[in-house]
């Protein structure tokens, strides 16, 4: 921490906003190698109303590409080792987690779900992103009533910036005269990257697509393969929200290929488009739809390049709709903020909360 991953921003949003619903919150984390070596305060820009225990691991992750998914699994077990051991001297009235091995270490605590199957050893409640998950839970033997379906969220303010579509198209040294369809987010592969390369062959001349992420690698390779498409690398994420500003549309590529896509998801970035003020075009699938419909986004079939092209197309043409969708968006998005989704969980918790 921090992390180019989504996770590191909305674990420090969510503990942000759970001391700002006036909780005494201490965020435990291993200490790992991490190539950003910024403050995590200031680079997720959150209020230092919270701590920081960073506890020592032995970290071969740097070395998956030997050791595999052993690697990760001797991280988190030597990370909960420690944890157990600096929560002994500790008192706490709530652990609350995202490591789902945390069940052979402690008991009666909370855990946040993002993906099935999950380990619910010894979890007193649980928290999901999407009804889905609650489902294929409650149908695993856990009781629904101990389950919060708690989407992601956003910090609706962090994203309303002043930066005009020219402004933020000369800082990221865009083109001013085309229409900028953007992609932003890692190129992990259930999230559809390729299928929207592939739309953009067909992109008229007067349409340009803007990709934000990834690492120099796999750029250059993907470069090669599409000369016409810019590619920007990974950038920070606190420029997430005047980056975004520069485009047209932007895009969301889910597949529909994958479990954690098409039913387990509830993308960071969904929320912070839908704070843009500018249209979306989605891949139809169940996890996006626990958040968006037909009034705020416009939906595709998934996995399918000529779809997003003219999904793509309709939305720059038709100017009317655009804005009607983008309106609708901006202001749904406003019920899915950090402060509320840590109350609801809360008061969830309180209710039937075993310590």
């Amino acid at each position: 921490m921090p992390t180019e991953r989504a996770h590191g921003v909305q674990t420090m949003k969510m503990c942000e906003a759970f001391a700002k619903a006036g909780l005494e919150v201490e965020l435990v984390l291993p200490r790992r190698f991490t190539s950003i070596k910024a403050n995590p305060l200031d680079y997720y820009a959150v209020t230092q109303n919270f701590r920081i225990k960073k506890l020592p691991v032995l970290d071969l992750i740097p070395l998956d590409f030997i050791l595999g998914p052993f690697a990760f699994w001797i991280e988190s077990l030597t990370f909960l080792l420690s944890a157990k051991f600096y929560l002994w001297f500790k008192k706490y009235d709530l652990l609350y987690t995202r490591e789902d091995l945390a069940g052979f270490f402690f008991k009666n605590f909370v855990l946040e779900v993002h993906t099935f199957p999950a380990r619910m050893r010894n979890a007193s409640q649980l928290v999901v992103l999407t009804s889905y998950l609650k489902k294929k839970l409650v149908e695993s033997g856990f009781g629904g009533e101990n389950i919060l379906v708690a989407p992601d969220g956003i910090d609706f303010n962090e994203f309303q910036v002043s930066v005009s579509k020219e402004e933020a198209r000369r800082r990221l040294n865009l083109p001013l005269d085309k229409r900028i369809v953007m992609f932003i987010g890692l190129f992990d592969a259930w999230k559809g990257y390729d299928v929207l390369l592939e739309a953009s062959r067909s992109f008229p001349p007067d349409t340009k697509l803007i990709m934000i992420g990834e690492r120099k690698a796999q750029i250059k390779e993907l470069q090669s393969r599409y000369p016409d498409v810019i590619f920007t690398g990974y950038l920070p994420y606190k420029l997430l929200p005047q980056n975004q500003r520069a485009a047209d549309v932007l895009v969301i590529p889910n597949s529909a290929k994958y479990e954690i896509s098409k039913y387990h998801t509830s993308p960071l970035k969904l929320f912070a488009h839908m704070a843009s003020g500018i249209p979306i075009v989605v891949s139809d699938l169940p996890s996006l739809r626990e958040v968006l419909n037909e009034f705020n986004a416009f939906f595709v079939e998934p996995d399918n390049p000529r779809a997003f092209a003219e999904g793509i197309a309709r939305v720059l043409d038709d100017e009317a709709f655009s804005q009607k969708i983008s309106r609708r968006a901006l202001e749904d998005v406003k019920k899915y903020t950090w402060e509320n989704r840590a109350r609801n969980i809360l008061d969830f918790i309180q209710k039937n909360h075993v310590r």
